[in-house]
């Protein structure tokens, strides 16, 4: 057992393993727990243990833990295919593949599905992932998702009341509403499928997909277009750009509409249980034609009546009788 000291330098061993952007909270917590971690020559599993960063001798799998570097903040376009981690057993593509002139060791926050695309952050500032992935701070991630088929206004409501999934329990959307997406530059035809905004807060595993599933959607391409009020704008796929401090704060920076715009857009104040009124157009008064005019149309309508059966060989024959 690690003595507990009273020194002014103590520091929760999962909080150190961060700030030296080694890994989250979260994951230097499963290290602990793991084994991983050994100070002064003992393994440490208990997680809420405080070191002396100045005093004690800390290793990471064997390894000294590292002094403090510079905070890195990197926006990076993650492709389809490539795998939200550092390292693959199997040897598939990840987004270290892509970090390889980063000066230093940088980590995913949070995570995007294999085939899904879009926004991803990257950082070695543990401190700085857990405040983006802590549920109190609600960070918005804004998502673009191409539907087979269109929801009803009442399904479109049930993402906003909120839906159980697998693994995540009832989660709700902020905001969704239909969208015209810009023809790419690759698409040959024009897409005929729908496109949809969706603004989530959590950050559950395969989230937006097991929304729309619960309505009776399957989500044919998603991608993340923002976290935040930072945006991906036209970063392309593969490439990465490193973030300023005014460009991180707009990370916390909720973007979403007001109340009145969100209740405008596919709800319109539904009410399943309300009646349908159909739409009846109003009649108008009909416009009297001059009474010249009215005699001339009338038998210019019967002539034509009349000579409806004449075949066209005889058709001036028959006009010649009727003058």
């Amino acid at each position: 057992m690690i003595e507990k000291k009273t020194t002014t330098s103590e520091i929760r061993l999962n909080k150190l393993l961060a700030e030296r952007g080694l890994t989250s909270r979260r994951g230097a917590d499963k290290m602990i727990a793991e084994g991983l971690i050994t100070v002064n020559g003992k393994k440490v599993y208990e997680l809420g243990i405080k070191v002396n960063e100045h005093a004690d001798s800390i290793l990471v799998d064997g390894v000294p833990l590292r002094g403090k570097n510079q905070n890195l903040y990197i926006m990076f376009h993650k492709p389809k295919n490539v795998i939200t981690s550092m390292s693959d057993p199997l040897g598939r593509t990840t987004v270290a593949d892509y970090m390889t002139a980063v000066p230093g060791r940088v980590f995913p926050i949070g995570r995007l599905d294999w085939d899904s695309e879009g926004l991803l952050i990257m950082t070695n500032d543990g401190e700085f992932a857990n405040k983006v992935m802590h549920p109190k701070t609600e960070v918005t991630k804004t998502y673009h998702v191409k539907l087979e088929g269109q929801p009803r206004p009442d399904q479109i409501e049930k993402l906003y009341k909120g839906v159980s999934i697998p693994g995540g329990g009832k989660v709700k959307a902020k905001l969704v509403e239909k969208i015209k997406m810009a023809k790419s530059r690759d698409q040959k035809t024009s897409d005929k499928h729908d496109w949809y905004k969706i603004i989530i807060t959590e950050g559950k595993n395969h989230q937006v997909r097991e929304m729309f599933k619960k309505i009776g959607f399957d989500v044919m391409k998603l991608q993340r277009v923002a976290i935040g009020k930072l945006k991906l704008g036209q970063l392309e796929r593969g490439e990465l750009v490193y973030l300023n401090d005014a460009a991180v704060d707009r990370i916390f920076i909720q973007d979403l509409p007001n109340d009145d715009y969100i209740k405008k857009v596919d709800r319109k104040n539904y009410d399943e249980n309300a009646p349908i009124t159909p739409k009846v157009r109003e009649e108008k008064p009909v416009r009297r034609l001059n009474p010249r005019i009215e005699k001339a149309a009338a038998a210019k309508k019967s002539t034509k009546k009349e000579l409806a059966h004449v075949t066209k060989k005889n058709f001036y024959r028959e006009l010649n009788k009727k003058k």
